[in-house]
């Protein structure tokens, strides 16, 4: 993988650690380790605009719901089974 601008090597992060956190408040940064890109050095302000713009949901079990959220679960599923059973 050729070196662009904002990517550094683990290497370069060592040894120029000034120089990439200055690029880094400017702009993303990409370290590599071993010519792969590993990591993304980001200022704060970029890395709390995507923060804002993520999706925070989780992936749940049954075991694992809350219970506020569990009932709610519990009836909509009463009430679509209900549905069912009054259509046929």
């Amino acid at each position: 993988m050729p070196k662009t601008i904002g990517s550094y090597s683990t290497s370069d992060l060592s040894r120029k650690s000034g120089d990439v956190i200055a690029e880094a408040l400017r702009r993303p940064v990409t370290i590599t380790q071993r010519n792969k890109p590993r990591l993304v050095l980001l200022n704060i302000e970029d890395y709390e605009r995507l923060m804002k713009r993520s999706d925070r949901r989780t992936a749940r079990t049954i075991e694992t719901m809350p219970n506020e959220l569990f009932a709610e679960f519990e009836n909509a599923v009463e009430a679509y089974a209900g549905e069912d059973a009054s259509g046929r």
